[in-house]
């Protein structure tokens, strides 16, 4: 059996990244690492998890690419599914997310939305997709 456990986002600091996330969305915390280069978040089936860029490259040997708002979003999107697109991406830039994109509903009646958290990543608020 295979299941899809966690994603993890490296970001420059991993206390600020899990407290963005607390207050933007109101996932609760599981754990920060006492070093505060490692924490996890409930997000429901799946957890959000967070690691230091420092951390990151003793894993990586050759590097990574970094998340910042300066640059262009990666080619992938973290999905955050609501009842209320508005009202989550009004609280979410509240807390310092950049907004990408003004809640939109699409053909098939979802309503989607973007933002960009304190590190850069592409969030995607989203109502639920029927069918």
């Amino acid at each position: 059996m295979i299941k899809f456990g966690y994603t993890i986002l490296y970001v420059e600091n991993v206390e600020t990244a899990i407290a963005f996330y607390e207050n933007a969305f109101g996932f609760s915390r599981k754990f920060v690492t006492p070093e505060n280069d490692y924490g996890e978040l409930s997000t429901g089936e799946t957890t959000l998890s967070f690691a230091s860029k420092k951390l990151a490259a003793q894993n990586l040997k050759e590097g990574f690419i970094e998340s910042n708002l300066e640059a262009k979003p990666f080619a992938i999107e973290i999905g955050f599914i609501t009842d209320d697109v508005t009202e989550t991406v009004q609280k979410a830039t509240t807390f310092g997310a950049v907004l990408v994109k003004e809640p939109t509903q699409k053909p098939w009646g979802q309503i989607v939305a973007y933002v960009r958290d304190l590190d850069g990543f592409l969030i995607e608020i989203c109502t639920e997709v029927e069918g």
